[in-house]
């Protein structure tokens, strides 16, 4: 492929494993966004208010809060094609009862939340799992391309979906909208019954369901490169549920359109993303991904205030334009999130990224409904919008990390040797304990003291729970690494599975500022029927110049 192929919006397509895949998922978020135009305009045609209207916004999204970590887990643990198409099975079973308890005619507001509660439980189980394929589907030089392109296929979509859902709702009802969106993930799952997946190697051990949770949580606490991408998907995402959530209700009353003119609403939003995700690739090129985050977010507070304030005429392209405000956002942090996770946990970080992010959605969508009963929905609207424009400022203070797409996630094997033991032990047993001698020189003393943050960071990265550095009282040249993992299988798997290009590059720099005086390491196996312990400690001491960590 050429390097300009490589380089288009479009590269990704040529690939007929992610085409595929891509065509389907189209079709299914065109199914979704049908229904969920069907039943906001139920709501608002049975006389429900517009804290109920926005709620459907967040029943749909707040299964993310409770069920995206805990897939995110199921996503690195399990087989992601036969998960994600279970998934889909289930998801369209749940939207063939929906069609069935409209069509009977005893669906109302309390059984359709509670509907597209259980649908958006189904998308919250799939989301970490289809965000983490990514990667295995296209190069990596590609991935903000496909990132581009996963943004398409919400917002054509979002384009397309609530201009024919707000047709046939007006002439037929939502039901049969409600079967068309039960239709549209047959294609998904043809698709994925189509994908021959390379057969993944497995490890002999598996992290138990509770730490395989915590080791995804704390390698984000340790990742300064994601915790400053969740605060900004965090300060965007609440602000700007508030048009998502309150559109319908300000279609009708501030604009005073029927259905059809909501879905052309919706439909400027869908476009303007569609031109945002082509457009994407050349303005990554050109701008920083905090200015592309910054204007994105002053860009959508006009939109969100637009249709409370202006007619339609002027509604329209203002809408086209935060339509591609909000392609630009969610394209760049997506984008940013593949890329900066290692493989090990890339589907764990996806769906702490997911909970932010449309978790944050869901909750928004909640709190703007309730204030919208208290204040109005004009109100409400411009108090998000003034939200949003401060979250566009605030990128001043609050930038990406520089390392933002720079991060070498190349898996490599830890250099120093295994301790050896004088028995197999089972990967459960432990903890481990390693202590590593540093000698430094005076003239070095504060760039380690620097450099040594970054390689705690490693550390926990990696698998450890504890770590301190401590200076010898008798010789100030002399300084003490410990950290403490939590059992054999883990300390092994964060030698052989989780260190990366980056974190070697990390403890090369510790090295090249001071030389290893010994490394030790104690496995201790506690036993649970009696208060002993069984310790074996090997000691290890680098001949000069041997670049051992």
């Amino acid at each position: 492929m050429s390097e300009s192929a490589v380089g288009s919006a479009w590269a990704p397509l040529r690939r007929p494993v992610f085409r595929s895949l891509w065509l389907a998922q189209t079709g299914s978020n065109l199914g979704g966004w049908m229904q969920t135009v069907a039943a906001q305009w139920f709501l608002v045609q049975s006389g429900a208010g517009s804290a109920v209207v926005a709620w459907v916004q967040a029943a749909s999204l707040l299964p993310v809060l409770f069920l995206s970590l805990f897939a995110g887990v199921l996503a690195d643990r399990l087989d992601r094609r036969r998960w994600l198409l279970a998934m889909n099975i289930v998801s369209a079973v749940l939207a063939v009862t929906l069609t069935a308890l409209s069509w009977t005619g005893i669906l109302a507001a309390p059984s359709l939340l509670i509907m597209t509660f259980l649908l958006g439980s189904s998308a919250a189980l799939t989301m970490p799992a289809w965000q983490a394929i990514q990667p295995d589907l296209v190069p990596r030089e590609e991935i903000p391309a496909a990132a581009s392109l996963g943004s398409i296929t919400v917002n054509a979509a979002r384009a397309v979906g609530p201009a024919i859902a707000g047709m046939l709702v007006a002439l037929t009802g939502p039901t049969l909208v409600f079967a068309l969106n039960a239709v549209s993930f047959l294609g998904v799952v043809l698709a994925l019954v189509l994908w021959h997946q390379p057969r993944q190697e497995k490890s002999g051990w598996r992290e138990p369901l509770g730490q395989a949770m915590a080791a995804g949580v704390r390698y984000l606490v340790a990742g300064p490169v994601v915790r400053r991408l969740l605060l900004r998907a965090l300060l965007f995402a609440i602000p700007a549920s508030a048009l998502w959530a309150l559109l319908p209700s300000a279609a009708e009353g501030e604009m005073g359109l029927g259905a059809t003119g909501y879905g052309l609403l919706l439909a400027m939003l869908g476009v303007g993303s569609i031109i945002g995700a082509v457009l994407m690739p050349i303005a990554v090129k050109r701008l920083s991904p905090s200015i592309v985050l910054g204007s994105s977010a002053v860009l959508f507070a006009l939109g969100t205030v637009c249709v409370a304030w202006w007619p339609l005429p002027v509604v329209l392209p203002v809408l086209l334009a935060a339509g591609i405000a909000w392609t630009g956002t969610l394209t760049t942090l997506n984008a940013a999130m593949q890329l900066s996770a290692a493989p090990w946990v890339r589907a764990r970080a996806i769906s702490v990224y997911l909970i932010v992010m449309l978790g944050g959605q869901g909750v928004g969508a909640f709190l703007w409904g309730a204030v919208s009963a208290a204040v109005g929905v004009t109100t409400t609207l411009e108090i998000a919008a003034g939200l949003l424009v401060l979250t566009g400022l605030s990128v001043i203070v609050l930038p990406l990390h520089p390392d933002t797409n720079r991060l070498d996630r190349t898996i490599v094997p830890y250099c120093s040797p295994e301790p050896q033991l004088i028995f197999e032990p089972d990967p459960t047993d432990g903890p481990v304990v390693v202590s590593i001698v540093y000698r430094v020189t005076p003239a070095n003393t504060d760039a380690f003291l620097s450099a040594v943050v970054a390689l705690r960071d490693s550390r926990r990265r990696t698998g450890a729970t504890e770590w301190a550095l401590e200076r010898s009282g008798e010789r100030g040249d002399q300084y003490r690494e410990e950290f403490r993992v939590r059992s054999w299988g883990e300390y092994r798997a964060s030698r052989a599975q989780r260190w990366t290009g980056f974190d070697a590059s990390v403890i090369a720099a510790v090295l090249d500022l001071a030389e290893v005086q010994s490394e030790s390491h104690e496995f201790v196996v506690r036993l649970p029927a009696r208060r002993h312990q069984a310790a074996r400690r090997t000691r290890t001491t680098p001949s000069a110049g041997t670049p051992t960590p």
